[in-house]
């Protein structure tokens, strides 16, 4: 193996090393995320509260967009991942208030 390849494979195990570190965060902060959408969830059910909440939605979409502007993110990526959250939320909701 080469110097450049040895220093290639150094820098690749850092970046997965940091992925996995990074996925793990991820992972950890949509739990803690779903805790207290449920705790919300619940609220809402035990006062007889829609589901979702549109105009909320859509600040936090507004919101999320100027995240990712200021992440460098695609905002397109962040709105789709942000709706796919929200979809699950609900659904959660309405399968606790049925």
């Amino acid at each position: 193996m080469s110097d450049a390849t040895t220093r290639a494979a150094e820098v690749l195990k850092g970046h997965r090393e940091s992925i996995d570190r990074l996925d793990a965060i991820l992972v950890y902060t949509l739990g803690e995320r779903f805790k207290h959408t449920q705790a919300v969830g619940k609220l809402k059910a035990e006062h007889d509260l829609p589901p979702s909440d549109p105009t909320r939605e859509e600040h936090q979409i507004a919101r999320l967009t100027d995240l990712a502007n200021r992440a460098d993110l695609d905002p397109e990526f962040a709105k789709k991942f942000l709706n796919f959250i929200i979809q699950e939320v609900i659904q959660h909701h309405k399968q606790h208030q049925s």
